[in-house]
């Protein structure tokens, strides 16, 4: 029996451990696992983590670090240890995405259409027409099935009193799906036979559900539906190959579609193909240059006309974005009584609004504790965390915010709960948050069983984007 694993496992005071409770022994979800590695060596542990690496090199699954001197390729560091969710807690989670993502739906459309959230009071109608976010050109636009919203990646952190907290809602172009299908493929591979054994739910039916969900959008039979990218140099590029080669589908650039009569074709060897739907993975302000950036090259001419014919059906619809920015999340929570008279079942972060002097004051008195970010930030960059910063680096950042305190969140810093990583031939708790991926069709909201749990794997981080040195590790959810 390999106890030197779990012997030097150091548990965080006051923090939320996925595999310990706080009397020090295992949680049920885990036993399956454990009795796994207490026959195990580190050694044959160490072999597996040397596969895991090398089956991700072979795969080319890789993202793209924008400011890294050492190359901007890089591979995306797997821990091999799983983090394991109960059948009990993932109800709660499903429950409360679906909720939540039905709301922000109906918060769309509201905004883009009749504004009766702002007529009443609920949102002010500066913060709305302030954000970058909100597209003018979306008003009055009839969206097909009045889905606006049709795949989206809700962060989640667990904080120290065991309740799941929404980070943030990605509604524009969220990523991350690929690395949760590769890391349960690597899964199969380093534990056979544990899966099944344990009774893991599977996610690998993601790509199909998205097809089929995708078709459904198209009043045609059999519709042509293509993945728009903005090519090889995107940092989600690994992504969009594969989700286009699992759907089947044609992985197109805007230089392969062109508009005519206000339809979208592809060019084909065999002349023009009608396109019915575009799941798109470039951003609102590139969709189009003759409506947004003039300058990109990375859209199609005339695309939103025929969006807004009901010609080609486009996903996620433009201006979702809306929805995602950081200074209307403060409001999620009044949206969900409002549009659908219920208690939201995910809680917020508590979060602070800058623009608020009142708030601001109070921010800047207890700046060690807090996080600040940009509204329209993402993927980790901008930020600032108060225990780690520099009074130099504090006063810096302050003084930035000072000009625009209303492009400014902030945020206690919580407490993420931890999961078990093999580093070093040692087990050691490392930060973790959650992102399950949420399919809206004609028939409702699917939420797959899993999601991409990304860890900090620097010791004592609380960051876990990839972009700021995090990785990621399989999730399994027990039926």
């Amino acid at each position: 029996m390999n106890n030197n694993l779990f012997s030097t496992y150091d548990k965080l005071a006051s923090t939320w451990d996925e595999m310990y409770n706080d009397s020090a022994e295992f949680r049920s979800q885990y036993e399956g696992f454990i009795k796994y590695l207490e026959n195990t060596t580190p050694e044959k542990l160490t072999i597996k983590e040397d596969l895991a690496k090398q089956l991700f090199m072979s795969q080319g699954v890789t993202f793209t670090v924008y400011n890294d001197n050492e190359g901007i390729e890089k591979i995306f560091p797997f821990d091999i240890v799983p983090r394991i969710i109960t059948a009990d807690e993932w109800q709660k989670i499903e429950a409360g995405i679906k909720q939540r993502l039905k709301a922000l739906n109906l918060f769309i459309k509201d905004i883009y259409n009749d504004q009766f959230i702002i007529k009443d009071g609920i949102i002010p109608g500066e913060l709305i027409y302030s954000c970058p976010n909100f597209l003018r050109e979306m008003k009055g636009v009839k969206v097909p099935h009045d889905i606006y919203v049709h795949i989206s990646g809700v962060d989640l952190i667990r904080n120290n009193d065991g309740e799941f907290y929404v980070l943030e809602d990605n509604l524009r172009t969220p990523s991350g799906v690929s690395y949760m299908l590769e890391n349960r493929e690597i899964s199969k591979r380093l534990f056979p036979g544990i899966l099944p054994k344990n009774k893991v739910r599977s996610v690998s039916n993601y790509p199909n559900l998205l097809y089929k969900k995708l078709k459904e959008l198209s009043y045609n039979s059999n519709p042509n539906v293509v993945l728009l990218t903005p090519g090889i140099y995107n940092s989600a590029y690994y992504e969009h190959t594969t989700l286009a080669r699992l759907m089947g589908i044609e992985l197109v650039e805007g230089s392969d579609l062109v508009v005519k009569n206000h339809f979208v074709y592809m060019k084909t060897t065999n002349g023009l193909k009608q396109v019915d739907v575009i799941y798109r993975r470039v951003d609102d302000d590139y969709l189009d240059p003759l409506e947004f950036n003039e300058k990109s090259v990375l859209g199609v001419a005339g695309i939103m006309a025929a969006y807004r014919k009901g010609n080609v059906n486009i996903v996620n619809a433009p201006g979702t974005g809306i929805a995602d920015d950081k200074a209307i999340y403060i409001y999620v929570p009044d949206m969900i009584k409002y549009y659908l008279d219920e208690e939201p079942l995910l809680k917020n972060i508590e979060t602070y609004q800058l623009g608020r002097p009142d708030e601001l004051a109070y921010v800047t008195k207890n700046i060690k504790d807090m996080v600040i970010k940009k509204t329209d930030g993402s993927g980790g960059y901008g930020m600032l965390m108060g225990h780690e910063a520099t009074p130099e680096e504090i006063e810096d950042y302050l003084n930035t915010v000072k000009k625009k305190p209303e492009n400014f969140i902030a945020q206690p810093i919580l407490r993420l709960s931890t999961a078990p990583c093999y580093i070093d031939g040692k087990l050691s708790p490392r930060c973790i948050d959650l992102r399950p991926f949420a399919l809206s069709g004609r028939d409702g909201i699917d939420i797959c069983p899993g999601g991409l749990t990304r860890v900090a794997l620097k010791k004592g981080s609380l960051v876990v984007n990839s972009s700021q040195g995090g990785g990621s590790k399989d999730t399994w959810v027990l039926e």
